[in-house]
C-alpha cells in the first residue's frame, strides 16, 4: 500500500469516526445538562479560568487543585463568553476524540504496517469505550489523545533512537500526566525501556535520563505554582485523598467490593471553608487507617478491583458508575461485550508480534500503559475510567490479531483451493 493510498483510506475512516461522534454529541448531549461529577469540575474550571480567576476550589475563592491543569486549560477558550459554553466543551473534547482515531491509525501502521493501522483506525472509529468519552466534559478524552501520541514517538524511539525523541516522549507523558496523575507511571516504563533499546551501551543511560528529565520539565511549572498556595504540600493534585478514601470504606470492603462510593466521604465532609489541601490529608490518612485495620481483606479487594477493570466482576457497579458520569446505559454494555471481544483478538496479536522478529521488542512498548493502569487500579479501584489508558492499547493490539488471523485464514484458503 503507498503512503498517499493509506493517507487517503485513513482520512475516510477518520471521518466516519468523526461523524459518529458529532452525530452522537448532538442527539444525546447538546443540551444536556451535567450532573455531580467529575465534569461538574472541569467546566466550571475552564469557565473561572477564562475570567482570570485561575484555578480556584469549586466556587470558592481558596485555591484548588482537585485534578491535574490540563484538561481545564484546553476547555478554558472553549468556556470564553456569556454563559456556561457546556455544549462548546463537549463539542472541543469530541474534537480531541477524532484525533486519536487518526493518531491510532498512525501509530499502527508504525507497529506493524499499513494494514494494521487501518483496522485500528477502523475500530477507534466504532469502539463504544473510546466515543462514550468524547461528548464528556472530562479528562479521559484528552489522555487518550496523550497516551496514543506518546506511544506513536515511543516506537519511533525504539526503531530511530536519538536525544530529541527521548525528549518529546517524556514532554509527551508529562502532559499526559497533567491530564491524569497516574499516568506519571509511564515515565519510568518508557525509561526503563529506552534504556534497554539503546543501541550504544556505553551512553545506554542517556535517553532514559532524556525521558525522566523532559517529564519532570513539564511538570515543573505546575508544581511550582502549587507550592505557595496551599497550607500543606500539593505536587500534582488534591485529589489522592478523595480516591483512596472512596475507595477504601465499608461499602467497598464488604458488599461494592473493589469499587468507589462518594458515600464514604461523610466521615470527612467537603467543608468549602478548610483549604483542599488539608481536607485531602485529611482523608488519606483516614483511609491508610481503615487499610492497615483490614488487611485481612485487602486480598480480596484487590482481586475484585482487577476483576472490575477486566469487566469479568461487578458489572452492575460498573454500568451504575458509567451511569452517574452521563453515560447511557447502552452504551456501556455495547463496550462490556466490544471489550471482550477486542481482548481475545488482542491476546492473540500480542503473540503475533511475538513471533515476528521486527516487533518482538516494540510490544513493550505497548505494554507501559497496561501496566500502568493495573498499578492505579490495585492502588485505588476498579472502574473503565480507570482503564481509559490501556484502551489505544487493546486496540492495537487487537488491529494486530484481526490482520494476522484474516492473512491465516486467507493462507488456508489458498492451501486447499484447486490449482
Amino acid at each position: 500500500m503507498t503512503p498517499a493510498r493509506f493517507r487517503l483510506w485513513l482520512a475516510v475512516i477518520t471521518a466516519i469516526g468523526a461523524a459518529w461522534r458529532i452525530g452522537y454529541l448532538a442527539v444525546a448531549k447538546l443540551g444536556a445538562p451535567l450532573l455531580l461529577n467529575d465534569s461538574l469540575y472541569f467546566s466550571i474550571q475552564a469557565g473561572r479560568n477564562s475570567e482570570g480567576d485561575w484555578f480556584r476550589e469549586g466556587l470558592t475563592n481558596l485555591p484548588g487543585a482537585e485534578h491535574g491543569p490540563l484538561t481545564s486549560l484546553y476547555l478554558t477558550p472553549w468556556s470564553l463568553g456569556s454563559g456556561d459554553n457546556v455544549d462548546w466543551q463537549r463539542f472541543a473534547t469530541t474534537l480531541l476524540g477524532i484525533a486519536t482515531v487518526a493518531v491510532l491509525g498512525l501509530v499502527g501502521r508504525r507497529l506493524a504496517g499499513p494494514r494494521v493501522g487501518l483496522v485500528a483506525a477502523a475500530i477507534a472509529a466504532v469502539y463504544p469505550n473510546l466515543w462514550i468519552n468524547d461528548s464528556l466534559v472530562m479528562s479521559e478524552t484528552l489522555a487518550l489523545l496523550l497516551v496514543s501520541l506518546a506511544l506513536l514517538v515511543a516506537l519511533d524511539l525504539d526503531r530511530r533512537p536519538g536525544p530529541w525523541r527521548a525528549v518529546l516522549l517524556g514532554v509527551l507523558v508529562g502532559l499526559a500526566t497533567l491530564t491524569r496523575s497516574e499516568l506519571g507511571l509511564m515515565a519510568v516504563g518508557f525509561a526503563i525501556l529506552a534504556w534497554w533499546r539503546a543501541p550504544d551501551r556505553a551512553r545506554r543511560w542517556v535517553q532514559p535520563v532524556l525521558v525522566l528529565a523532559a517529564t519532570a520539565v513539564t511538570l515543573l511549572p505546575w508544581v511550582a505554582y502549587n507550592a505557595g498556595r496551599f497550607e500543606r504540600t500539593v505536587l500534582l493534585s488534591t485529589n489522592d485523598g478523595t480516591t483512596l478514601l472512596g475507595a477504601n470504606c465499608l461499602q467497598t470492603y464488604e458488599i461494592d467490593v473493589g469499587g468507589w462510593d462518594i458515600r464514604c466521604l461523610d466521615v470527612v465532609p467537603n467543608d468549602d471553608t478548610i483549604d483542599a489541601s488539608v481536607r485531602a490529608a485529611a482523608r488519606r490518612d483516614v483511609a491508610v487507617d481503615y487499610v492497615r485495620d483490614h488487611l485481612g481483606r485487602v486480598p480480596v479487594v484487590v482481586l475484585a478491583r482487577v476483576g472490575r477493570v477486566l469487566d469479568v466482576y461487578g458489572l452492575g457497579s460498573l454500568v451504575a458508575l458509567d451511569r452517574g458520569e452521563e453515560k447511557a446505559d447502552g452504551a456501556v454494555w455495547a463496550g462490556i461485550v466490544c471489550w471482550w471481544v477486542l481482548v481475545i483478538a488482542a491476546i492473540f496479536g500480542w503473540r503475533r508480534l511475538g513471533g515476528d522478529e521486527t516487533t518482538r521488542c516494540s510490544r513493550w512498548w505497548l505494554a507501559v500503559p497496561l501496566v500502568t493502569v493495573l498499578v492505579t487500579t490495585i492502588a485505588f479501584y476498579g472502574a473503565h475510567r480507570i482503564r481509559a489508558p490501556a484502551e489505544p492499547v487493546v486496540v492495537l493490539l487487537a488491529a494486530v490479531g484481526a490482520v494476522a488471523g484474516w492473512d491465516r485464514v486467507r493462507a488456508r484458503r489458498v492451501a486447499h483451493s484447486p490449482a
